[in-house]
């Protein structure tokens, strides 16, 4: 018989889990205070245990070829910048500019800023711009979510065997379980059912915040 252990993460159950992570640094928390100040935009960060993890991972695969999709005001790059090992790179892409100057001067504040590559434009061109040879350790996918499925594809021949390819949002605040969703909630949809059938990984999806997809490409694909 199966036993449901699933708990519902009440405000002081999260805070809670917050409080083992551990804290951000001064430059992070900066980050946040200034993020949180942007409004409704803020919603894009990712909460600081997503980070924390994302952090563990970097080091866990011994990364020292990440790339990120999504920069926003670049707490993510900053986490993934802190996992790398040395001599590493974070490329991080995206289509704005908006607030590169926020990201760069918290990764200068974070110490991360000669390890950050910043790259301005759609996606689906800056990574062809990446060279072909390219093996990446861990990719991040944290951006509009119509174009996972096209980040996704570009980014499976560049991750080394082995390597990790993560997807933020995977749950999009429980929508993807509705018979029939719209709009965003669709396309993340979609999205893990192409992740589901790609023989080229094998995933998870983690409650973690809004839902992480962790993939991670197998040894071999015959």
């Amino acid at each position: 018989m199966y036993i449901d252990k699933r708990i519902g993460l009440t405000p002081r159950l999260a805070s809670y889990v917050l409080a083992q992570a551990e804290p951000p640094l001064p430059a992070q928390q900066k980050l946040i205070e200034k993020t949180a100040a942007l409004g409704a935009a803020a919603e894009m960060q990712i909460p600081h245990e997503q980070a924390v993890l994302l952090t563990f991972l970097a080091r866990l695969t011994a990364a020292r070829v990440i790339v990120e999709v999504g920069t926003f005001t670049g707490y993510s790059a900053i986490a993934l910048a802190k996992g790398l090992s040395e001599g590493g790179v974070v490329h991080t892409h995206d289509i704005s500019e908006e607030w590169s100057d926020m990201a760069t001067a918290a990764w200068v504040g974070a110490g991360v800023s000669n390890v950050i590559r910043p790259h301005f434009g759609p996606a689906t061109a800056t990574l062809l711009d990446l060279p072909r040879d390219i093996e990446v350790d861990l990719a991040f996918i944290d951006a509009d979510k119509t174009g996972y499925i096209d980040y996704w594809e570009l980014l499976v021949p560049l991750v080394r065997p082995g390597g990790l390819i993560l997807a933020d949002n995977a749950l999009y605040g429980g929508a993807v379980a509705e018979d029939a969703p719209t709009g965003n909630a669709l396309a993340i949809k979609q999205f893990n059912r192409h992740v589901r059938a790609d023989h080229r990984v094998e995933s998870v999806l983690l409650t973690i915040a809004d839902g992480l997809i962790i993939a991670r490409k197998r040894d071999s694909l015959s």
